[in-house]
Parts: C-alpha cells; structure tokens; sequence
C-alpha cells in the first residue's frame, strides 16, 4: 500500500505540469506574433520610390544605387520624319526628309515617375552619371533634352511609302533606391525600393557624339504600298506608333542605315 500511495503521487506530479506547459504554450505564441504584427508599419518599396520621387519631408536621403551597367544600349525604335509616298509609281524618286529628334535621361520605375533634378534623387542620378561619363562615352547626366534635326534628300523606292527611323545608344544603368527617413519605423530609418541589392531600377543616360549630337543607328525605312505594314501607318494618320527595330520589318520592309559621321553636326 505505501509503494502504491507514493505511485500516484508521482502520477499526480506529473499531470501538474503537463497542464501547466500547456497552459504556458498560447502566451509564448502571443509574444511571437507581437514583432510580427509590428512590421506592418515599416515602409513599403511603392511608398519608398513615392516618397523618393516627391523628395518627401520624411527623409534625410535618397539615392540611387547603381548595381550592373550596359554600355550601347539601343532605345525604342522612333520614326524621326515625315512619311513621304511614292505610291503607285514604277520608279524611285528622289525626296527630302525634314529629320529631327532628341534624347534625355529617362527613370524606368513605375509609370509617371519622376525625379526633379533639384531633389535628393535627382541629384543622385547626376552623381551616379558621373561616374559613367567617361573620355570614350560621353552621357547626358541630367534631364536636359539634347537634339538633332537635319534635312536630307534620300530615295523612295517605286510604289513605296519613306521615312526615317532612330534608336538612340544609351548606358543602362540598373539597380534600387536606398531612403533614409527621418524618423525610425520598426526600429529602422534605411529602407529600399524595390529590394537591397536588387536590380530592376533602370537609368537610361543617352550618349553623345564628340560633335554634341546624340548617338544612336539611324535608318531609312521604305516600305512597299498596300501591304499591311504601309496600310497601318497611312490609316494611323502616319502619327508615331511603335515600330519594328532595324531589319525587323519583314520581307515588305527595307532598311538602309544612315552613317552619323554623314549627319551634319548641331
């Protein structure tokens, strides 16, 4: 009998702090759970570039930070003239093209972004095109258009619409914001856009010749009349539209590069 007695004391001990254990078990949770919910009112990466891009009050900085480059980056494909037709003849003819264009460091962000230069983003991709501005590759830094227009007689082939197209060279540069706020959120003043050390900001700096016109591949474009290619640039009313890159056009489509050395200088 007093084994037995001392057997079920144990037991009863035991059962003790099974049930205190389990009793301990939600608290434990509810104090993970606390940090958790706590981070919901860190900055996120849309308000991080929103707060950038209106050079917000809340921070102490903004910059960007570049990541990867790619110089001779070619642009969209831009139609640069008038559309000169030639349709329904049986020969070529000669026409003047009235040819004008212009280039600017453009932020690929989200739509509607912009950086006025005046602001601690702006100047931190003036700062940052710096350091790409060198004595082989000459980049437009800031948001100031550069331009190039000239007139020039060229050949419209025989039942064929003419004009010229342009992609301009840039210098890609890719990386993500880094906002310093004035004020700690979450314990922490540094937060990023779209994540640190990611890469998916990209900078386009133009580049410019030594005789201060943009760089880029410049072509003449024929295309053969009533074929669905000519048709959808007349019935647009011949206004600017996307179009295919050079030598892209198709078997309707004929390209002639233009050399820039042959441009007349701005």
């Amino acid at each position: 009998m007093p084994r037995t007695a001392r057997t079920a004391g144990k037991r009863s001990h035991r059962s003790k702090k099974k049930r205190i254990t389990l009793a301990l078990a939600p608290v434990a949770a509810l104090a993970v759970a606390i940090p958790l919910m706590n981070q919901a009112g860190a900055a996120t990466p849309s308000e991080v570039s929103a707060d950038c891009a209106s050079d917000s009050n809340k921070l102490d900085d903004c910059e960007f930070v570049d990541v990867q480059f790619k110089a001779n980056s070619l642009g969209p494909n831009e139609r640069v003239s008038a559309v000169t037709d030639n349709c329904g003849s049986t020969g070529t003819a000669s026409k003047t093209f009235n040819v004008s264009t212009s280039v600017t460091r453009t932020i690929q962000l989200e739509d509607g972004f912009t950086a006025a230069a005046d602001s601690k983003l702006g100047n931190s991709f003036f700062e940052i095109g710096a350091k790409f501005n060198t004595t082989e590759i000459n980049i437009t830094r800031d948001d100031k258009a550069t331009g190039m227009a000239f007139s020039r007689t060229d050949t419209v082939q025989a039942d064929s619409i003419g004009f010229f197209m342009w992609s301009a060279k840039r210098t890609d540069v890719s990386g993500f914001l880094r906002a310093t706020y004035k004020e700690a959120q979450d314990g922490q003043k540094v937060f990023f856009s779209p994540s640190e050390g990611g890469a998916t900001v990209h900078v386009f700096y133009p580049q410019i010749l030594k005789n201060g016109t943009p760089d880029g591949r410049l072509w003449l474009r024929n295309v053969k009349c009533g074929t669905p290619e000519a048709n959808g640039i007349q019935n647009s009313g011949n206004s600017l539209r996307a179009e295919p890159g050079f030598g892209e056009g198709g078997g309707n489509v004929t390209d002639v590069e233009i050399p820039l050395a042959e441009v007349p200088a701005q």
